[in-house]
């Protein structure tokens, strides 16, 4: 019998540690992949010359609020460390945390809303709604397009048929263009506010129990760089249903302009206007390329909201 003590000495001898996993391998890359990046930082760069607000939205996981155990460690009275539950349990009455971060490119300045619900479309389109309500239309008020970049996936992913809905009664709302440029699928981290916001406060509100949602947002709105980043945060209080279903063929006015990248440039999607009772919403049309060009490089896809 080896006891545990004189094989780890023999694989140490041997030239072996224990070691974690290393997160390095990105997959099978494209050959478009940097080509993509580029034609988005272009158009970033377009609308930042004219003037124009780019934001990038991003949500961070559901949170229990109550006095629940977070990681890490906090300076505290000797011998009197904060106690919380043993169990993560969700309270019925304080529920959870849903933040949806919308991050001011060209300003380093962010906003929150903190949801109790889903995250849903329609609650991504209210943080979007909300910034502009109180930061954006402050700082771009001759504002005629908004750029949005995003993930691929997610309520504010480009499969998702309400985002697109849930897009165009924002335009119609807001009276403005708007367009929306998702990264390619396992590129979600080259978004800017992933690395400029979101992961600042992921290390300010560590090891701090959320014991109420007034907690929550006090921690997200504290959150400061040295850059000076700014961030305002706000308890969004509203109901988002699940499991809307909306049929193509029955949205009323359609008018979307699709731009499907390819690394040789862009290819505009046809055009389709249909009106019914004067409203407006999206539709995001398939382009035709004729199998000329490989399936992955239509994962970078740039649509425009047309008012």
């Amino acid at each position: 019998m080896v006891s545990p003590r004189t094989v780890g000495q023999l694989l140490n001898a041997d030239g072996y540690s224990l070691q974690s996993k290393r997160k390095t391998k990105e997959g099978e890359d494209h050959p478009d992949r940097n080509a993509q990046f580029e034609h988005i930082n272009r158009t970033v760069k377009l609308f930042q010359h004219r003037g124009q607000p780019v934001i990038s939205l991003d949500t961070k996981k559901k949170e229990l609020v109550g006095p629940f155990k977070n990681g890490g460690r906090e300076w505290q009275p000797h011998g009197e460390p904060e106690l919380v539950q043993v169990h993560d349990f969700m309270d019925r009455e304080l529920g959870k945390a849903l933040p949806y971060g919308v991050f001011d490119v060209s300003e380093n300045q962010g906003w929150v809303s903190v949801g109790i619900d889903h995250d849903t479309a329609r609650f991504a389109a209210e943080a979007i709604r909300r910034w502009w309500r109180k930061m954006g239309s402050k700082r771009y008020r001759d504002a005629k397009q908004l750029l949005i970049s995003a993930d691929g996936g997610g309520s504010n992913g480009r499969r998702s048929r309400l985002w697109k809905v849930a897009l165009h009664e924002l335009a119609f709302q807001l009276g403005m263009a708007i367009d929306v440029c998702h990264f390619p699928p396992g590129t979600s981290k080259w978004n800017k506010i992933e690395h400029r916001m979101i992961s600042h406060i992921t290390q300010n509100w560590r090891r701090r129990p959320w014991v109420s949602h007034e907690v929550v947002i006090n921690l997200i709105a504290n959150t400061t760089t040295k850059a000076g980043l700014r961030i305002q945060a706000e308890l969004d209080a509203g109901t988002y249903s699940t499991g809307s279903r909306f049929q193509t063929k029955n949205w009323p006015l359609s008018t979307s302009r699709g731009q499907s990248f390819t690394e040789t440039g862009t290819t505009l999607s046809s055009l389709r206007v249909r009106k019914y009772n004067q409203l407006i919403m999206t539709r995001f049309l398939r382009t035709d390329l004729g199998g000329s060009v490989p399936k992955a490089s239509l994962k970078c896809i740039c649509n425009s909201v047309l008012f």
